[in-house]
């Protein structure tokens, strides 16, 4: 029997490699002659390295230290893909997970964490010569609009009083003035997003996305709203752009710069080579740390499975926990860690342990198809 396993991270507990090789584990103590393709994913947010890395031979880490979200120096890498005929000097993968990534916060921080360090690792592959970046900007800490990413690029943003504004949203709010002129020139940039947002509004950066990064007053969400608005119409940018408000703005300031935003699953999906995979399987394990009623929309298990309904082969998901409003029709089998584990707590404490538990239930369910 030939299985790939293509789960997303475990957000905050277990890389979406880790979770793969647990699963194809526990699988294989139950059924050891099955033929395991492991195919992490993600979707543009934590992971997307980490997926690119155990993807693609010859992929290469690149040590970079950034300021990250933190406002301290933050040893990091982003990753080098090797040439190919259309990119000779190769691509760079960098995620804002690892590098201005909510996750790197040991606390919030609304109106200081900025992308700074996202724009200082893009600015390093562009040193190194790449031909192409690959971007994913899922996970933010900030809501700056991109202003700390374009200024590491060259971008220069100024107060009244004609000096470059603080980082993070706190100089967002002062922001009067935007100069491109030094900015430098884009490579072939796709952006990889898991979220079709505008960039303001009831539906926006700071309405939607603010309160996870800790805008909780209303007051406040409707002020860095506003302040979005304005930096919008100094870049020249459509504020109901598609894409626009995620990562806190960063993808419109990227559009500005030249990049591109693609769905981030499907862009990683053909990146590594599932489609392929899947083509060949019997049956397809993918996953994720919540399947909710939002997951049906752009999020890795339901691209998985819309690859699997088109090869034929069964797929199965398997979950941190599953809601009571989540859409599970697209899969022959699901389970919940939670479940399994008995509590939340208790599965989010060893989530490598009760994906193990989830591949040999699957493999008892499974192996004799």
């Amino acid at each position: 029997m030939n299985v790939v396993f293509a789960p997303d991270s475990f957000k905050g507990t277990i890389t979406a490699a880790d979770a793969a090789a647990a699963l194809a584990e526990g699988w294989r103590e139950v059924d050891p002659s099955v033929q395991v393709v492991l195919r992490p994913m993600a979707d543009g947010g934590e992971g997307t390295v980490a997926a690119f890395e155990a993807a693609v031979a010859g992929a290469e880490r690149m040590p970079v230290t950034v300021d990250g979200p933190a406002g301290r120096p933050l040893p990091t890498s982003w990753l080098l893909l090797p040439p190919t005929a259309d990119h000779p000097a190769g691509t760079a993968v960098i995620d804002m997970a690892s590098t201005s990534g909510i996750e790197l916060l040991d606390e919030l921080r609304p109106w200081d964490a900025d992308s700074l360090g996202f724009g200082q690792a893009i600015a390093a592959a562009i040193d190194h010569g790449v031909s192409r970046l690959v971007l994913g900007i899922g996970s933010s800490a900030s809501t700056d609009g991109g202003i700390g990413m374009l200024t590491t690029l060259g971008a220069r943003f100024v107060d009244g009083e004609g000096s470059p504004v603080r980082p993070g949203a706190r100089g967002l709010l002062d922001v009067v003035s935007a100069d491109l002129s030094a900015l430098r020139g884009a490579p072939e940039t796709l952006v990889l997003t898991d979220v079709t947002n505008p960039l303001t509004g009831t539906a926006g950066a700071a309405s939607v996305f603010g309160p996870q990064k800790g805008l909780s007053d209303r007051a406040d969400i409707e002020t860095v709203d506003a302040a979005l608005g304005r930096l919008a119409d100094l870049l020249g940018l459509a504020r109901a752009m598609p894409g626009s408000g995620a990562a806190g703005g960063v993808g419109g300031a990227l559009v500005t710069w030249g990049a591109a935003l693609v769905p981030g699953a499907e862009e990683v999906a053909q990146l590594i080579g599932l489609e392929a995979a899947i083509a060949a399987a019997d049956l397809v394990v993918t996953g994720e740390g919540s399947y909710d009623g939002q997951s049906g929309a752009g999020k890795v298990p339901s691209h998985v499975a819309a690859l699997a309904a088109g090869s034929g082969a069964v797929v199965a998901l398997v979950a941190g926990r599953i809601t009571a409003d989540a859409d599970t029709s697209a899969f022959a089998a699901s389970l919940s860690l939670t479940e399994l584990a008995g509590s939340s707590d208790a599965a989010l404490a060893q989530p490598a342990r009760h994906l193990r538990a989830a591949g040999a239930a699957l493999a008892q369910r499974f192996r004799d198809r």
